[in-house]
């Protein structure tokens, strides 16, 4: 495994473990300025609308799993393609919503020579009882 592979799998570990803590600041972080995320019958939108949602969601824990099913580099850019289960659960006591997926990620590597998301296409659809 590369050091840029390695990289990569640290960023993909890194934010299931920042989604988990809550960890918004850390998780802007991995992104690039730039960045793009695709949902399901949604817009296009970026970094700041990403921050707003998730400040929204502070009274949610989350647990999940991420599983790289494939990753490629090409120089200063890579993709990866992952399949996702995860859970939000409300801490008011609401239903849990879970979801399943796989998302598709083009990452790049920046000036300060670490790798972050730059474009996500996310698939993770609620999972059916």
């Amino acid at each position: 495994m590369t050091d840029d592979e390695r990289a990569i799998r640290a960023l993909v570990e890194a934010w299931m473990a920042c989604s988990k803590a809550g960890d918004l600041s850390a998780l802007l972080d991995l992104m690039t300025d730039d960045v793009i995320f695709l949902t399901p019958g949604g817009k296009p939108f970026g970094k700041e609308a990403f921050a707003a949602a998730t400040k929204n969601k502070k009274n949610v824990a989350i647990e999940g799993r991420s599983e790289v099913q494939e990753l490629c580099i090409f120089g200063d850019w890579a993709y990866l393609r992952n399949y996702i289960d995860m859970t939000a659960t409300p801490l008011d006591g609401g239903a849990p919503l879970h979801r399943t997926g796989y998302a598709l990620s083009i990452l790049r590597k920046e000036a300060d020579g670490r790798w972050r998301l730059a474009r996500d296409a996310n698939l993770l659809a609620a999972e059916k009882s």
